[in-house]
């Protein structure tokens, strides 16, 4: 065994599949989650998978008492993996006070009970929207942050300055920043994938509920971006690709790495459109959509130069974008309607 880690927001999208890695790399995992935006039936698709059923906590991360119970409930915790946020730009822009009290509290706490509990890894979920609208494409590590164009943007960029700014003042804490770019996909089995409560605010669960019916047309929202063909430009990358990342990162945590900050993308760039048109070619379907206006905090162009991770981390994406698009119809079609099933 490698290790006992906590994964907070493991029940979620990039929770989940980054759980089956971490079992299948000899990792323990306990999960902590609200559910807030995923569903406890996750856990018997993981079970499914990895033939472990990590141990789960059904709690809020924002209360300390509760994580402070876990902690002494789950001993020999030795690094932590952060996804427990809120993460759609747009609800952000509309419920800034929801963002930043999630958000902080939740790293705050984090980071707070780990010196109480001797554990010393802890690897964040970012994001490329740290880098607001960048000055050019693709983006590498060294590229500055700028104002984030949304709450929820800006919630990244001040956690990765209080992780920072904790590590500085001597903290034994060592961490890994992972700055996501559009995580897509699911996993091959068709067990596990994204499946939002309510109206989906990422691109791929609203493609594959407009596919299944849930949903009467795909909103494409703005077409007068200055792109090729008008809509915006993303690095997606497959859920699986992103989730043994999360790996990479703990095992240079054991290495001792201090404060370090990778992307990770594919460094390509697809266009809504693009997507959409991967999406019909590799399920021989087709998607009805309607051009919607702009949504606040959306930016025209984004993608990254994944080299660093693959330089330090031996970390680099494997998987194209028809299979993302294969995988997560995958998932849609083995549950139509989620995990409510």
């Amino acid at each position: 065994m490698k290790g006992k880690i906590l994964v907070a927001g493991g029940t979620g999208f990039i929770g989940s599949h980054t759980t089956v890695e971490l079992q299948n790399a000899g990792y323990e995992v306990v999960i902590i989650d609200n559910l807030s935006n995923s569903n406890v039936d996750v856990l018997d698709g993981i079970e499914k998978i990895t033939g472990i059923r990590p141990k789960f906590v059904e709690g809020d991360c924002a209360d300390i008492n509760v994580l402070r119970n876990l902690f002494h409930e789950n001993p020999g915790i030795n690094g932590i993996i952060d996804f427990a946020a809120s993460k759609a730009v747009g609800e952000s822009v509309h419920k800034p006070i929801m963002y930043y009290r999630n958000n902080l509290n939740i790293l705050l706490n984090l980071l707070d009970l780990m010196p109480e509990f001797g554990v010393k890894g802890f690897v964040f979920s970012s994001s490329c929207t740290v880098y607001g609208e960048p000055d050019s494409n693709p983006i590498t590590e060294a590229a500055p942050t700028k104002k984030a164009t949304s709450p929820y943007g800006a919630t990244k960029q001040v956690s990765e300055d209080i992780i920072a700014d904790v590590i500085k003042s001597g903290s034994p804490i060592k961490a890994v920043l992972l700055r996501y770019f559009n995580p897509i996909g699911a996993h091959k089995s068709g067990l596990i994938g994204e499946n939002p409560n309510g109206i989906p605010n990422n691109l791929m669960p609203y493609i594959t509920q407009t596919a299944i019916g849930l949903r009467e047309e795909l909103g494409v929202f703005g077409n007068d971006y200055d792109t090729p063909d008008g809509t915006g430009v993303r690095d997606y990358i497959h859920v699986v690709d992103l989730a043994a990342g999360h790996v990479a990162a703990l095992k240079a945590i054991q290495k001792n790495c201090g404060l370090a900050i990778y992307n990770l993308g594919t460094g390509h760039g697809y266009s809504v459109l693009d997507v959409v048109k991967a999406f019909e070619k590799a399920n021989g379907l087709k998607v009805p959509y309607a051009i919607k206006p702009r949504r606040p905090g959306d930016i025209a162009t984004c993608y990254c130069n994944p080299a660093k991770a693959k330089a330090e981390l031996g970390w680099e994406a494997q998987y194209g974008i028809e299979d993302m698009c294969r995988d997560s119809w995958n998932f849609q079609k083995n549950n139509p309607k989620g995990y409510e099933e």
